[in-house]
Order: C-alpha cells, then sequence, then structure tokens
C-alpha cells in the first residue's frame, strides 16, 4: 500500500509522533507513506526527507503563519497540501484530526482519485474541549465557533474513523458516524533503544540527590491541571519534605511558582531523548495529574506510554478511559482528580518499592508487547485492509 497520511502538526510534536510510528512501523513491512506535516518555519517550499530505506517520506508543508497559528489553519498551506497530493498516487489517505490543512486536501486527494479516506481522532478541540483551557475570554469566543465546526463537520464524510478513546468514539456516533466504521486506536510505545539503567547511576550522573523522592512529570500542560499538580505535589511535601518535582523537557507553564517550596522543583528545560531517558531512570515514580475537564477526557496522554517504556510506575488520575485502563494493566495508580488523592497514590508508592516496582516492570513489559507500536499499526492496517478489500 502507498499510504497518505495528514498532520497539521510540526515534525516532532503533538500528534506529528502518532502519525510518524504508525506509518514507521507500515513501511518496516513493505507499505509506503507520505506523512505530510507543517514546516517549522517555511512559507513557500517544500522539504522532504526519507526514513526506512526510503519507504517513509517526511514533507514539511509550508505555512505563513506564526506562532501558535501555524496549527492548521493556513489557506495557503491547504492549497499548497492539495497540489502536493496530486504528485503522486495513493491507495488511502488517514487525516489525522480536521483542521483545515488537514480535512480540506484530504477530501480535495479523494475526490480526484475516489481513494478511501481514514479520519483519526485523538484530541478534543471544540466547544467543551481544549479550547476551553485557553486563559482569554476573547480568545475562546473567536476559537470556539470554528474549531468546532471543523472538528465536527466532517467527521461523516469519512469511509473509516480511528479513534484514541472511548469517549471520543461516542463523541463520532453522536455526529451520526456508523458504528461499525469506528476502531479504536490506542498511542503505542517504543522501547527501541531503550536500556534500563539502575537508579542510582543515573541520579549520580545527573548530580541529583541519591536517596530523595522523586517525582518526574514529562511536557506541556493545562494551567488547571498545572495547579492540581502543585497542590498535590505542596501535600507530598508536606509528608516527605526531601521530594523533588522533575518538570522535563519543554515545559509551558511555570509550576515553581504554584508550589509552596519552589526549591524542590527542578526544572531542566529542554532535552535531547538520550538526556530525557536517563532522567526517567533517575525518577521514582511519573505521574500524570488531569482535571476532569473535556479536554482531558479526550485525549490519551502519550507521556503515560513514556513512563512505560522507562519501567517508571506512574500516578495518573481516573478521567477518561485512564481509570479503566489502570484497572486492566497494572502499571500504575488512579487516583480521584483532587490533590489529596493524588498526594496520597503518590505518597503510597513512595512508601512501597517493591509494588512501585512491581508496577514498573509490568509497564515495560506492556510497552514491548501489546501496547508497542506494531500492534497499534497491526490495528491501523486492518482498517486499511477492510477498506482496500
Amino acid at each position: 500500500m502507498h499510504v497518505a497520511m495528514l498532520v497539521f502538526n510540526q515534525p516532532f510534536k503533538g500528534t506529528y509522533w502518532r502519525a510518524y510510528y504508525i506509518g514507521r512501523e507500515l513501511c518496516r513491512r513493505g507499505h509506503t507513506v507520505t506523512l505530510l506535516a507543517t514546516a517549522p518555519h517555511e512559507r513557500w517550499r517544500f522539504r522532504v526527507t526519507y526514513e526506512e530505506q526510503n519507504r517513509l517520506a517526511i514533507v514539511e508543508a509550508p505555512d505563513v503563519l506564526n506562532g501558535s497559528m501555524r496549527s492548521g489553519w493556513d489557506a495557503w498551506a491547504s492549497m499548497a497540501r492539495a497540489a502536493w497530493l496530486q504528485l503522486a498516487r495513493f491507495d488511502l489517505i488517514h487525516a489525522f484530526e480536521c483542521r483545515p490543512s488537514v480535512i480540506l486536501p484530504a477530501l480535495a486527494a479523494r475526490a480526484r482519485s475516489d481513494m478511501p479516506l481514514v479520519i483519526d481522532w485523538c484530541d478534543w478541540f471544540g466547544r467543551g474541549g481544549s479550547v476551553e483551557e485557553r486563559h482569554s475570554s476573547v480568545q475562546k469566543a473567536l476559537l470556539r465557533p470554528a474549531e468546532t465546526f471543523f472538528e465536527e463537520h466532517f467527521r461523516t464524510y469519512a469511509d473509516a474513523t480511528t479513534v484514541i478513546n472511548s469517549v471520543l468514539a461516542q463523541k463520532a456516533i453522536a455526529l451520526g458516524v456508523d458504528p461499525a466504521s469506528i476502531t479504536l486506536l490506542p498511542n503505542g510505545s517504543d522501547t527501541a533503544g531503550w536500556l534500563l539503567e539502575d537508579r542510582h547511576a543515573a541520579r549520580a550522573a545527573l548530580g541529583l540527590p541519591a536517596d530523595a523522592p522523586l517525582i518526574g512529570y514529562v511536557g506541556a500542560i493545562f494551567e488547571r491541571d498545572a495547579r492540581l499538580m502543585a497542590q498535590a505535589f505542596d501535600r507530598v511535601v508536606a509528608c516527605m519534605p526531601t521530594a523533588r518535582l522533575l518538570v522535563l523537557g519543554y515545559c509551558n507553564v511555570a509550576i515553581e511558582q504554584l508550589v509552596a517550596r519552589p526549591e524542590n522543583v527542578i526544572r531542566t528545560g529542554p532535552l535531547d531523548t538520550a538526556t530525557l531517558r536517563r532522567y526517567l531512570h533517575a525518577c521514582t515514580i511519573g505521574w500524570v495529574p488531569l482535571c476532569d475537564t473535556g479536554a482531558n477526557r479526550g485525549r490519551w496522554p502519550l507521556k503515560l506510554n513514556t513512563y512505560m517504556e522507562a519501567g517508571l510506575p506512574f500516578v495518573t488520575t481516573r478521567v477518561g478511559d485512564l481509570g479503566a485502563f489502570v484497572e486492566q494493566c497494572h502499571a500504575g495508580t488512579a487516583a480521584a482528580p483532587t490533590p489529596d488523592d493524588v498526594a496520597a497514590h503518590a505518597l503510597r508508592l513512595l512508601r512501597d518499592p517493591a509494588r512501585a516496582a512491581a508496577l514498573g516492570r509490568e509497564g515495560r513489559r506492556l510497552s514491548e508487547n501489546e501496547l508497542s507500536w506494531a500492534r497499534v499499526a497491526d490495528v491501523a492496517e486492518g482498517v486499511y485492509r477492510q477498506l482496500l478489500g
């Protein structure tokens, strides 16, 4: 098969990873994948790189907008991508989300060649979703109608729909999508090159306290979730004064300004992959405290898979499908979305090294098997083959 995958994200950000890992696995099976993403800076030209023996083409498409608007809203980007898709024949197109620079070129390509269209839904952006997490009421008022329209209007145009969780599956059904055409396509895990390093050796190499409880958090965060995490950490520190919170990689919120003891927060800033993995090996536990919001019910934090790849036990909250996942796959614990309960779950793991180690081992096992990207690609490939007969 020759599959076109479209994302509005820039390379190495957000949903790009979901498409990239699925595409990479398909290429390893002999298929060919063209992945269109948004170029970080290019305004007029396409840039192409190849991986997997030239089977995976990563195309950085131009966009004339700046900053946070460089995320699927540019009319020129939609036209440029539509023109690019005329240059090769594809058997199938997989559109990840429905922002204009994804759905409009995808529909144009299908109209020309009548190829099947799969639409993926892995984030709740519109009314009730992540648009509600914006600070400015003006931004909410301006973006809510556009986000909601593009997120919802085109769902029934798909020949098949993939969703990241049951919440978005139910939303798709409510919009008129045939339940028989919906397939659960979870996020996967990549353990290639993840050699599990001894915790004490990792801490010594990074200059971290040898015996302190270290709680890791990776990546960006919504403001409400940051406040929940800060309040939970304050309660942990009240019981364990030596505990440290490691904020790893890029984080858009200054967590250290929200906690009672900012000196207990270690912020690394952007990290390369090898250093991030070393920091995760140095941690005692990882966590993802999520408030019960539409934005959080309608997604699956990829950082949970990152913790499991590292063999790191985690604490999350019972939001969306996460509670059911923790009950089925014993790699972490799920608390109520309150500071007291998140802190209580974290403290129980920090005080029970044997249980924490067992959860970490199970997470790593799942990452290598049931939750690997290879298994996720099995599901995607099955959807494609069914559409192609």
